[in-house]
């Protein structure tokens, strides 16, 4: 007599996909906000964060800092935002390049690493997070989105793997980064 196995509960499959769960939430917070510039701009932002912190986990070898380093960058993007004095894009943009020439210095770069990857992927989506300040509005729009997709399979490649970042931020930053793609296509 074969045994049946125990029917799921709905909230224990919430609980063990707590990082989509997470992204779901917050994509739905902030819906609407891709549909002006200043959305667009902040989103920007957003990738370029989500790459530095690859960068820094990477460089620091530390998976268990995913979650706080994270947190910590939305909140010098919310802080310099609410401040502004200067742009968060700036701030990102100027911390990528401390940790890439850290990189360079201490020969993290030149080996076979996982940062050498990362330092790649943070000059490929650092140079379309930032291609929103110099072209057309709508063509920035596009870029960055395709900036947001690229990245989410990026994650996605990273959860598979379950390297470099821990293996929920991988899985929460890709469902995130795909539907952020999306609002910013469909212009949601």
């Amino acid at each position: 007599m074969a045994s049946r196995a125990p029917a799921r509960r709905p909230w224990t499959v919430v609980l063990q996909r707590w990082p989509t769960a997470l992204a779901l939430g917050m994509t739905a917070a902030t819906f609407g906000g891709s549909q002006s510039e200043e959305g667009v701009a902040a989103l920007a932002e957003a990738l370029l964060l989500l790459q530095l912190g690859y960068l820094v986990i990477a460089k620091l070898r530390r998976r268990q800092a995913s979650w706080p380093l994270i947190a910590a960058g939305f909140g010098l993007i919310i802080a310099l935002r609410v401040l502004e004095v200067i742009a968060p894009a700036a701030v990102l943009s100027g911390l990528a390049l401390v940790v890439l020439v850290w990189g360079a210095v201490d020969g993290q770069l030149q080996r076979p690493d996982p940062f050498r990857v990362q330092a790649l992927g943070m000059l490929g989506f650092g140079a379309l997070s930032l291609a929103w300040l110099v072209v057309d509005p709508d063509v920035g729009r596009y870029l960055v989105a395709a900036g947001f997709f690229l990245h989410g399979v990026w994650d996605f490649a990273y959860f598979k793997l379950d390297r470099v970042v821990a293996r929920s931020h991988a899985e929460w930053c890709g469902v995130l980064d795909v539907i952020i793609a999306a609002e910013l296509v469909l212009k949601l």
